[in-house]
């Protein structure tokens, strides 16, 4: 009889460990995942994962308005004078180009435009003037300074009718071009003799129109 109870209890017993035994194993990865939630934030409803929490890097953009870099300094005197030869080089020739402040305007460039397109009496005053010069010495027989007088007033009245000539056209032509126009015509009109009677090769700005050129 008692061996019976015992082995009974035994029966018993078994069956009840092995059901706790099942109940723990379903019951721990319950509080895994309980334990996951709760480190994870919650999210408020309608949230737009960023980038970053989905893994994509951002390109960056290329850097606007960085210094340039700075020149090297010379490394010898001869590279020095070298570098200052080509800066005044370079000064000259856009000087050349554009001219400076009082070139600026459309009113002068008109003005220049106008000179340009045409022969003008001017051109010849400097070389005359020269000729009238040696011409006019006492050392001259009276022949060649009377022909050196009459070639001075000559040149004289030469420039004075060119001189009428371009200032008429030009105010022609900016009063019909630029009728708001705030340009002094004394200051315009002073501007374009002292061009006329300028060497074109040495004239500045370079003319930008031939000779004979419609304006």
């Amino acid at each position: 009889m008692c061996s019976r109870g015992a082995r009974a209890a035994t029966l018993h017993a078994v069956p009840s460990l092995f059901r706790r035994k099942s109940t723990t194993l379903v019951e721990e990865p319950i509080a895994v995942s309980t334990a996951t939630d709760e480190s994870t934030p919650a999210r408020a409803k309608g949230h737009t994962p960023s980038k970053k929490e989905l893994g994509k890097v951002t390109p960056k953009r290329p850097a606007m308005g960085r210094r340039p870099v700075a020149e090297t300094p010379p490394a010898t005197k001869e590279e020095a004078r070298a570098r200052r030869r080509a800066q005044r080089a370079e000064a000259a020739a856009e000087f050349r180009r554009e001219g400076g402040p009082r070139d600026r305007g459309p009113e002068r460039a008109l003005a220049r435009d106008v000179v340009d397109s045409r022969r003008t009496v001017g051109t010849w005053f400097f070389g005359g003037a020269l000729v009238v010069l040696i011409g006019s010495a006492q050392t001259m027989p009276p022949i060649v300074r009377l022909v050196s007088n009459v070639l001075w007033v000559v040149l004289a009245l030469g420039v004075v009718i060119d001189s009428v000539l371009i200032s008429r056209k030009i105010k022609k032509l900016v009063l019909q071009r630029f009728p708001k126009t705030d340009q002094k015509m004394g200051s315009l009109y002073l501007y374009a003799i002292m061009r006329a009677i300028t060497f074109r090769r040495m004239r500045v700005p370079a003319p930008r129109v031939e000779l004979g050129d419609k304006i």
